[in-house]
């Protein structure tokens, strides 16, 4: 129903290029820059409607005034996060509803990573723009939020549907799946997916996206059982050289 195109960036970023054949209309997710979108959205002779984005850092909306400036798209932005995003021309929270095609998408808040986080859920199509809250076998820094706002963020995004496809804007899998095999030693589900991405990225092969089926089984944060495990295994994490 809609499709979705991976556009790297930067050094580690993901761009998600999302578009629906129905309506012919296409948005962006989280343009870290703009010049590798408007030519992947050429290369296919789409239009980009509109930006969503999920926070407000650089590597998220770099590319909003650019792509705004070609293509006339809305930029569609947390409203919390309004004066950081001076290139927002709707500004939406928790419970809002956006639109690509006939395909509705939900807001949700998830703050933590920074305070007015939000993910963008369409369940009809099973997909969730989450940024930098979820990621495989991870979860964002808490820079400007508490564990107990990313333990809330991490089980709410768990009772989502097992096989909703998780669009995560890193390729960090690798990098946290060595801390989640140190966090969960004994986790042959975390074991079998490392060596499968282990494999993937010698061959320079993106890990992502992800389900949160696959979340559930091998994300260690995701898997805490109280806000304070969270924060413990984030500390860990941010401090682990393994």
């Amino acid at each position: 129903m809609i499709e979705v195109v991976r556009i790297p960036a930067l050094s580690d970023n993901y761009i998600w290029l999302a578009h629906d054949g129905a309506s012919g209309q296409t948005i962006v997710v989280d343009p870290a820059e703009a010049q590798p979108v408007l030519d992947a959205a050429a290369a296919r002779g789409w239009h980009i409607d509109a930006i969503w984005n999920t926070h407000w850092h650089p590597d998220h909306t770099g590319g909003n005034a650019a792509i705004k400036a070609a293509t006339g798209a809305v930029v569609i932005a947390p409203a919390a996060e309004a004066a950081k995003i001076p290139t927002a021309d709707r500004l939406v929270r928790e419970g809002d509803t956006v639109m690509l095609g006939d395909h509705a998408a939900s807001v949700i808040d998830v703050p933590a990573h920074t305070a007015g986080h939000i993910a963008y859920h369409l369940p009809d199509a099973h997909i969730v723009f989450v940024g930098d809250t979820l990621f495989a076998m991870g979860c964002g820094r808490l820079f400007e939020g508490t564990a107990e706002q990313m333990f809330a963020n991490m089980n709410r995004l768990a009772a989502l549907p097992g096989e909703t496809i998780v669009y995560c804007a890193h390729e960090y899998t690798q990098s946290n799946g060595r801390y989640a095999l140190h966090a969960e030693p004994d986790n042959q589900a975390l074991a079998e997916r490392m060596a499968q991405v282990d494999a993937m990225r010698a061959q320079g092969l993106p890990t992502v996206p992800t389900t949160i089926e696959l979340e559930r089984a091998t994300n260690p944060f995701m898997r805490a059982t109280s806000a304070e495990q969270l924060a413990e295994r984030r500390a860990a994490k941010d401090n682990f050289r393994g």
